[in-house]
C-alpha cells in the first residue's frame, strides 16, 4: 500500500486526530525513515535495514532556524498552532541533540506561540537516557507507545530493530511519575501469514494492568487512520475502541479515542 515520508523538518500544520492543529517537526532525514521499530502499520513505510549512504539528520541550528521562520510565519497569519508536535519519519529522540532542541523549542513556544502546548510522540525506546528523559519532562505532552503487554506481539506488532525489553520499558515508563501519556494502537490482521490481534481479552486485561502500574497522565488509543506498507491489517471500528476506553475509565484514568 501506499506509504509516505514528510519531506520537510518543518512540516504542516495539519489537523491531528489527537492533538488538534498540529505544527510538525522532522528531526529525521526528509528522504528516508530513520527508526528504532519497524511497525507493520507505520505510515512512512518500512525502516530501512541497510543504506548506501549515512543518514543526515538536520542540525540543531536548522530545526531552530525552521521552526523560528514558521512560527514568525503564523503569527503574522494570526494561525498560531494549537501544539509544536514532534513525530517525522521514525523516532524523534534518536536525534543526537534531541535536548537541545526542546529547549530551543520551549524558548521559540514562548516567544511566537505562548499559547500552544509541545508534544512528543515516541516508540519509548530511547528512555533509558537520562538526557532524553529530562528533555521528556520539559515538554507538555509527553507521549510514549505501548502496544502490548507481552514482549512477543510487541515483537510481531512493532518489530524493534535492535534489543528491547519491555519489562525494563515498563520501568522507565512508571519513573515518568505520572508525567506521561501512553499511546496505543490497536489493531488486527494478518502479517507473514501469522495472525496478530492486540485487542484480545488476554491483550486487553494485561495492558490494562500495565496501565494501572505505570499510572499515566492519559491515554490514547486509536487505530490505523492512513495507508499501511503491508496489507491485510484491520482498522478497529470506533465502537470497539470506545469499549476499550470504557476500561480503562473505569480504571479512574482519562482516555481520549481516535477512530
Amino acid at each position: 500500500m501506499s506509504t509516505f515520508l514528510f519531506d520537510k523538518i518543518i512540516f504542516g500544520p495539519v489537523r491531528s486526530r489527537r492533538l488538534g492543529i498540529s505544527l510538525g517537526v522532522n528531526l529525521l532525514p526528509v528522504d528516508s525513515k530513520v527508526c528504532s521499530f519497524d511497525c507493520i502499520y507505520c505510515e512512512c513505510g518500512w525502516t530501512p535495514r541497510k543504506r548506501e549512504k549515512k543518514a543526515v539528520l538536520p542540525t540543531r541550528q536548522e530545526v531552530k532556524e525552521k521552526m523560528q521562520e514558521k512560527l514568525q510565519e503564523m503569527k503574522i497569519a494570526g494561525e498560531t498552532p494549537d501544539v509544536i508536535t514532534f513525530a517525522g519519519n521514525g523516532e524523534p529522540t534518536l536525534h543526537p541533540e534531541f535536548a537541545g532542541i526542546i529547549d530551543d523549542t520551549i524558548e521559540l513556544r514562548n516567544q511566537l506561540a505562548p499559547n500552544a502546548r509541545i508534544a512528543v510522540l515516541s516508540n519509548a525506546t530511547m528512555i533509558h537516557k537520562s538526557a532524553v528523559v529530562n528533555a521528556l519532562l520539559k515538554v507538555d505532552d509527553n507521549i510514549q507507545k505501548l502496544d502490548s503487554a507481552f514482549a512477543e506481539t510487541v515483537e510481531k506488532l512493532d518489530c524493534p530493530m535492535g534489543p528491547f525489553d519491555l519489562e525494563k520499558t515498563v520501568e522507565n515508563l512508571k519513573a515518568f511519575n505520572k508525567q506521561v501519556i501512553i499511546q496505543t494502537l490497536f489493531i488486527r490482521g494478518k502479517f507473514k501469514n501469522e495472525w496478530i490481534d492486540n485487542t484480545t481479552e488476554e491483550e486487553i486485561l494485561a495492558w490494562l494492568k500495565l496501565i494501572q502500574e505505570i499510572k499515566p497522565r492519559q491515554v490514547m488509543i486509536y487505530t490505523i487512520d492512513r495507508d499501511t506498507p503491508t496489507q491485510g491489517l484491520e482498522r478497529i471500528p470506533v465502537a470497539e475502541l470506545e469499549g476499550i476506553a470504557g476500561k480503562i475509565r473505569n480504571l479512574g484514568f482519562e482516555v481520549q479515542v481516535s477512530g
